[in-house]
């Protein structure tokens, strides 16, 4: 057995005090120009005290054009610097580690967001996106870097790079999207040249205490799982990165794709040789006996959404109790409320069935 609330440390040395990690969750709470508001600083640092060991932020663009969606916490700009300084004063001063998630839309960016055509690998009718020029790719590359040594200045502990959910990192890893025929396209070597180049380069300004991990998802927006391990294998024997962070969409299930359904996802992931890199699973990880259930598979900690908006104290919860559940679905939004969910939150769950009363 596992136990929830020991401490793990990462290669870069920093220590996580338990196996709890707030996932990275939309929640359209902040304000249209990327600053930090009221609402998403009290929604993070009451996760915070709550006990999570690693609070990461929503996806947060990196370029204003990477806009996924409305009230998105932005990262482009210093000058946005004085609410995550704020944020990263609060999350620490509770012994949480304060990671912020590094993410540009891409093709998913609607264009009424930004009022301009949204970008992607190459030209998308389906989404009216325009291809990236070789310029523009390597400006994106540069963004990122700087968005990640802009983080370190208003003292996050370290940076997720998100590569999963068909935003922008993930259209170049697909074989589907990415029709490049230059150096960023055609073979899986060139669709992943430019996460490998913005994480190598965070490495190398950010420096080797930095705490420095990626998100990817082998499902869905045309992504092979067996691409998707050869992409972590590299990164893990690279020895670039701290920790890999896997969504799953379900931890327990089994690949959508016929050929590799000799097993669940997790166990395709726990075949890999992870060396020293600590790697997470988000997907349907909702009570105490599941969370125990990932840990004892082998995955090092935890990553915890749904749960997490419903209890802000999830792992003082389950480290308290080993067959805590959560409260039942559907909840009102006066429990959502003290629960430290926002307005806008609170509306944006509506869009799933039976979540708010």
């Amino acid at each position: 057995m596992t136990n929830a609330n020991s401490t793990l440390t990462f290669p870069c040395g920093a220590l996580m005090k338990n196996k709890f990690m707030l996932a990275p969750l939309t929640n359209e709470q902040s304000h249209e120009n990327g600053q930090l508001s009221e609402e998403e600083l009290r929604w993070l640092t009451m996760r915070a005290e709550g006990g999570f060991g690693l609070v990461m932020t929503c996806a947060s663009h990196v370029q204003e054009v990477g806009k996924g969606f409305s009230g998105q916490l932005g990262i482009f700009s210093d000058a946005l610097n004085e609410g995550h300084i704020t944020l990263t004063t609060k999350l620490k001063e509770q012994g949480s580690l304060a990671v912020i998630q590094l993410h540009h839309a891409g093709m998913r960016t609607p264009e009424a967001l930004i009022n301009k055509q949204p970008v992607c690998p190459s030209n998308n009718e389906k989404t009216n996106a325009r291809g990236l020029s070789l310029a523009e790719v390597k400006q994106l590359r540069d963004d990122f870097i700087n968005a990640a040594i802009r983080a370190k200045k208003c003292g996050y502990t370290g940076v997720e790079v998100h590569g999963a959910h068909g935003y922008i990192l993930t259209q170049f890893l697909s074989s589907e999207i990415n029709k490049r025929t230059d150096d960023y396209g055609g073979s899986i070597a060139n669709r992943s040249r430019l996460l490998f180049e913005i994480v190598d380069a965070i490495r190398e300004k950010c420096g080797k205490h930095f705490l420095l991990g990626v998100r990817l998802s082998p499902e869905r927006f045309g992504m092979d799982l067996e691409e998707v391990k050869w992409i972590c294998q590299r990164f893990i024997d690279a020895g670039t990165i701290d920790f890999l962070d896997l969504s799953l969409w379900d931890c327990f299930k089994i690949p959508h794709e016929e050929k590799y359904q000799n097993m669940t996802l997790l166990e395709h992931f726990k075949n890999l040789d992870f060396k020293k890199v600590k790697w997470t699973v988000a997907g349907k990880i909702t009570n105490a006996v599941e969370v125990q259930k990932i840990l004892d598979a082998g995955v090092d900690f935890v990553t915890i959404g749904t749960s997490a908006i419903l209890h802000h104290d999830f792992p003082k919860q389950v480290i308290a109790n080993p067959t805590f559940n959560p409260i039942a679905l559907p909840v009102s939004e006066g429990y959502l409320n003290k629960e430290g969910l926002g307005e806008k939150f609170i509306t944006y769950l509506k869009r799933w069935p039976d979540f708010v009363k």
